[in-house]
């Protein structure tokens, strides 16, 4: 197991470090001067060259990228061109609310997606099944933004019951993580009901039901373990989409996380916040993936011996 974490912590840091150079390379040949941005177009041509001397903006890329590279390897993001204020302090306090919110979707496909793939899976080939498995196509091909406007419109505007947007006031987080976990509960449901219903065949759940155990309690009692090898590796998916899907629906509902952070440091040019906030972004990410890599692993004891990667 520790030659696997070890194996697995690796390909984790080289994720990490490939999503930094691309980003920083990507940003640095985007099109528009930040300094330009942030002094306005009334600014003369000497103060935009004093800040950005001061800002080290017209050092070479490779000399800019390796600082910028030695100071996130130490934690330190850099300062906000914009607000003035270290990107890490932001950040942070923008985290607690994409934290809430993608805890809660999470929490929310993870129930929802389990027992309708479970009741689905028990009701094989019923007009249940078929019901429930019409509903999770439709989540799935759903959009995170249109359910979003969606339950804005009916249960804010219509009926009233929760707030339009913000953080303030009772229920406000319930429409968003409606909207971001739905999806993720459509996707999780449909590999639960296949994963359970792969076991109807096997040997061992033929043996239980001829000692007399229901198929049902069988396949609940017996099945279940087996089936969530690949519930888990869909968990772990759906859980790094919900970190990155969150962009959309903060937006949205106006909730001050670090998809919003994102969206007005990209319309302001603001290099190191856009830097801070993709960084965090992929650390959920990859955090999300390798938790599931070693959940996977101790459910199934072969993917240590193979090696095997669920999310990579």
């Amino acid at each position: 197991m520790s030659r696997y974490l070890v194996g697995r912590l690796t390909q984790a840091l080289g994720v990490m470090l490939a999503v930094a150079t691309l980003t920083f390379f990507v940003l640095n040949i985007v099109p528009g001067d930040p300094v330009r941005v942030m002094l306005g177009d009334r600014a003369s041509e000497q103060a935009v060259e004093q800040v950005r001397h001061q800002m080290g903006l017209d050092r070479p890329v490779p000399e800019q990228y390796a600082s910028w590279l030695g100071d996130l390897l130490r934690g330190e993001l850099g300062v906000s061109y914009a607000q003035r204020r270290p990107v890490a302090e932001l950040v942070t306090a923008a985290v607690s609310h994409t934290a809430r919110l993608a805890v809660g979707a999470f929490g929310l496909a993870l129930l929802l997606g389990v027992v309708t793939g479970t009741v689905a899976a028990l009701a094989r080939g019923s007009w249940l099944d078929r019901g429930l498995m019409t509903l999770a196509v439709a989540g799935i091909s759903a959009p995170a933004f249109w359910m979003a406007i969606a339950l804005q419109l009916v249960f804010s505007l219509h009926l009233g019951w929760f707030p339009l947007s913000g953080t303030s006031g009772g229920g406000a987080y319930a429409l968003p993580i409606v909207a971001l976990g739905t999806r993720q509960a459509a996707s999780i449901a449909r590999v639960t009901r296949s994963a359970l219903l792969e076991q109807t065949g096997s040997d061992y759940l033929r043996t239980a039901v001829a000692k007399g155990l229901g198929r049902r309690t069988a396949l609940l009692r017996h099945g279940m373990r087996n089936a969530l090898v690949p519930i888990i590796a869909i968990c772990g998916a759906q859980l790094g989409d919900i970190f990155a899907g969150s962009i959309i629906v903060e937006t949205v509902f106006g909730i001050p996380g670090v998809g919003s952070l994102l969206v007005k440091a990209i319309g302001q040019r603001d290099l190191p916040l856009i830097e801070g906030c993709v960084m965090y972004v992929a650390f959920a990410c990859v955090a999300a993936y390798l938790m599931s890599d070693l959940l996977y692993a101790l459910v199934d004891p072969r993917v240590r011996l193979g090696g095997r990667s669920t999310s990579w």
